[in-house]
C-alpha cells in the first residue's frame, strides 16, 4: 500500500511501481493489460507512471480496499 510519508517522485519506473505497490512487476504487467491497454492499444515496451497512477493501481492491485470505488468495465 501507499505510505503518505513517503516523497513523492515525480515519475516512477515499472520496477519502482510494482515495488511500491508491493506486487511483482508481472502482477503489475497483468493490472495494466486487463484495466488500461488493449490489443489495438498495447502496453509500450517501457513506461512512466505519476503518483495518481500509482493511486488507480493500487486500487486494482488490491481490490477489496476498493469496495467504495466503482469498478470499470474490463476492456477487451
Amino acid at each position: 500500500m501507499l505510505s503518505a510519508m513517503k516523497t513523492m517522485k515525480q515519475f516512477y519506473s515499472e520496477t519502482e511501481a510494482a515495488e511500491s505497490l508491493c506486487i511483482s512487476l508481472e502482477a503489475l504487467y497483468e493490472i495494466l493489460d486487463s484495466h488500461v491497454f488493449t490489443p489495438e492499444s498495447p502496453r509500450p515496451d517501457e513506461l512512466e507512471l505519476t503518483y495518481p497512477d500509482l493511486l488507480l493501481l493500487s486500487v486494482w492491485a488490491q481490490p477489496q480496499r476498493g469496495y467504495n470505488v466503482v469498478e470499470m468495465p474490463h476492456r477487451l
